[in-house]
């Protein structure tokens, strides 16, 4: 077996991306040098590492063992490479963080600019899934770092309280929901919606509760942020779920009236997670301190 750690950082990128194409842009290499690669690094197994099939690729079992310890092999150097950076230039590295809709557009912004402003040698890859894709994807080693629901079961990894979240109904202030001062997300369904982009979290999120309870969603137009949503509500285009930090931007300046939701998912914290934050490198950890602190 001959690996080299060019070779590693090609397969862990190339799963991250989904496809060898994207793997090889991200590794600086040209697509034959990066699937030739690969192609010996399965001859010196014997074994295939990955499935490939017209959108991409996928990691065999073996695959999936490699990549585990390629991340763990990465996140090793990264640390050798923080510790001796101290004697040099200060900070390098990439942090890869996933997180939920709410955390990347209402808590994220600010937090990461002044890290990154600290840390001139770091940068943040950062994606937006499901809470439980982030589990999942954390689980199998692909993220350094992911802010998730405390709904999701996380058991498996380490967490630290982040924010409190609740998820709450909005709606214009003569909307026939504005009567009570709690609502449940089941009746809300025989209204007009307004919703969120239709691949974001928040998004993907709700229509699986809605059918869970046998029912869709009624969408009757879609914003790209928690703002533009809320502005469409106070103008009566429909009620919306959203988190209640942001409904507290516009609530004196809209006609809007909101309500809690009863359901338990919606009345959420976020938690940081990780699978192992003592073995995070230096930098990470630096940005775990950071985004702990501000719970």
């Amino acid at each position: 077996m001959h690996f080299d750690l060019i070779d590693l950082k090609l397969f862990q990128h190339t799963l991250e991306s989904g496809n060898i194409t994207a793997g090889a842009r991200r590794s600086h290499l040209s697509l034959p040098a990066a699937s030739a690669r690969i192609r010996a690094m399965e001859a010196s197994l014997g074994i295939p590492l990955l499935e490939r099939n017209r959108r991409g690729v996928l990691p065999t079992p073996a695959g999936q063992a490699l990549l585990q310890h390629a991340r763990l092999i990465a996140q090793q150097v990264e640390r050798l490479q923080f510790d001796l950076g101290q004697y040099a230039h200060g900070l390098q590295g990439q942090v890869r963080l996933l997180c939920n809709t709410a955390a990347l557009t209402e808590y994220l912004p600010e937090l990461l600019a002044s890290y990154l402003a600290e840390h001139p040698g770091v940068s943040v890859d950062i994606q937006e899934l499901p809470s439980l894709h982030i589990v999942q994807a954390i689980s199998q080693g692909m993220a350094d770092l992911g802010i998730v629901s405390n709904a999701a079961p996380c058991a498996t990894l380490q967490t630290l309280p982040f924010r409190d979240d609740p998820l709450v109904l909005v709606m214009p202030r003569e909307h026939p929901l504005a009567a009570s001062d709690q609502a449940d997300f089941n009746a809300s369904l025989a209204h007009g919606y307004v919703g969120l982009g239709a691949d974001s979290a928040l998004a993907l999120h709700l229509e699986e509760q809605a059918l869970r309870l046998g029912k869709r969603m009624q969408v009757r137009v879609r914003a790209e942020g928690f703002d533009g949503v809320i502005r469409m509500v106070g103008g009566g285009a429909g009620v919306a779920v959203v988190p209640l930090t942001s409904v507290r931007r516009w609530e004196h300046s809209l006609p809007l009236r909101w309500v809690a939701l009863q359901e338990a998912w919606a009345k959420r914290s976020l938690l940081l997670c990780s699978r192992d934050f003592s073995a995070l490198p230096g930098y990470a950890a630096l940005l775990v301190e950071r985004l702990g602190s501000s719970a």
